[in-house]
């Protein structure tokens, strides 16, 4: 028998469809009280275009066809950032900065993977473009924390790293031929010590700097007898300063996924979720003139977040056959949800209704 749907893609049905759709929902608006204005970027661009701002190797993860009107060949995004990045670019490269927008939609992957199978996601973010700060990145952290927690997620936990610290380290205090860099990165994200001490013993302790975060970041301050570090490991302590209510870890050389980031990377996750609700960082755009423009960001998964909260509750109302419409439409503005009969056949229960109108009040169904 023929698989109704293509591997790594699902129908979303009452009522988990609802409630991704609230999570969304709220993810917008915590974004809007902040100031970030939602823009919606095409499902679909040209490859070429696309595949210069998304971070190297990109495309390979891009659906591509060719574009029958154009005859040249189009991509489906699989990530949203990327558009942003352009739309600031270009189309409000005029815009004062700090620029502060949102967004959500769908993704869709040309593979993926055993421990992610989903091959199309909707994704949910906001990006602060034309700030490179402390600042800027306590905001945006900030936002992402307080969208979370308006989806009702619990047990937020935010785990910090820093993507440019080899490449720091290895041009200045601690260097390491180029051509190795890149190799030690992987081992010590990778927390292999016996790599690590065959390629460059010195950055060992990097290992051990890793787990709670203050403790992390004490280990991480003795190691940096230079004080090269210090404005970085400032930046992260401010940021933490500024969430006090939630699990805060760093993994200093966490590198899958920060390849292409700055000074900041972070990991978002919540209780009864596998695997990460989000993540975020420091990174630049690039404008048409080769111009790069400091940006900070972060995206949440809203299936993710969906599937580890309990569904949404039903409260449906009942309307019998014959019931007046006016009736009907003050119940639906005193917030309920109203189904109502259309044959004689109709019951409550048929219709999932939690509660039924028997015409002077709302009384339970006998479900």
């Amino acid at each position: 028998m023929t698989s109704l749907l293509p591997e790594g893609f699902r129908d979303r049905l009452p009522p988990h469809a609802d409630g991704a759709a609230s999570v969304e929902a709220a993810v917008l608006a915590v974004a809007a009280s902040y100031g970030y204005e939602r823009v919606d970027p095409p499902l679909v661009e040209f490859a070429e275009g696309l595949g210069s701002r998304l971070k190297a190797g990109g495309l390979r993860d891009a659906v591509r066809f060719v574009d029958p009107v154009s005859q040249r060949t189009l991509a489906v995004r699989p990530d949203i950032t990327a558009q942003i990045g352009r739309i600031a670019a270009t189309r409000m490269g005029h815009h004062p900065r700090p620029v502060r927008l949102s967004y959500a939609g769908s993704v869709i992957k040309l593979r993926a993977s055993q421990l992610a199978p989903a091959r199309a996601q909707r994704q949910l973010g906001c990006e602060l473009i034309g700030l490179d700060s402390v600042a800027a990145a306590v905001e945006i952290v900030t936002v992402a924390v307080a969208a979370l927690t308006a989806t009702g997620a619990s047990g937020i936990s935010v785990d910090m790293t820093l993507p440019d610290l080899v490449e720091t380290l290895a041009a200045g205090p601690l260097p390491v031929p180029a051509d190795q860099v890149s190799m030690l990165r992987e081992r010590l994200d990778a927390k292999d010590a016996g790599g690590v001490a065959a390629l460059a013993p010195a950055y060992l302790p990097l290992i051990e700097a890793a787990g709670p975060f203050a403790a992390a970041l004490a280990r991480l301050r003795a190691f940096d007898t230079t004080g090269l570090l210090a404005s970085r490991l400032d930046g992260i302590e401010a940021i933490a300063a500024a969430l006090p209510d939630v699990t805060l870890t760093l993994d200093p050389t966490e590198l899958h996924g920060f390849e292409y980031q700055s000074w900041l990377g972070f990991s978002l996750f919540a209780a009864g979720v596998s695997g990460e609700v989000g993540r975020g960082g420091t990174y630049a755009i690039l404008h048409e003139d080769g111009a790069a423009e400091p940006a900070t960001g972060f995206s949440l998964y809203a299936d993710a977040l969906a599937a580890g909260l309990p569904a949404p509750e039903r409260r449906r109302l009942f309307l019998p056959l014959g019931t007046p419409a006016d009736d009907g439409a003050r119940l639906r503005a005193e917030g309920w949800v109203t189904v109502a009969a259309l044959t004689h056949d109709d019951t409550a229960a048929a219709q999932l209704c939690t509660h039924v109108w028997d015409g002077m009040a709302v009384r339970p169904a006998s479900l």
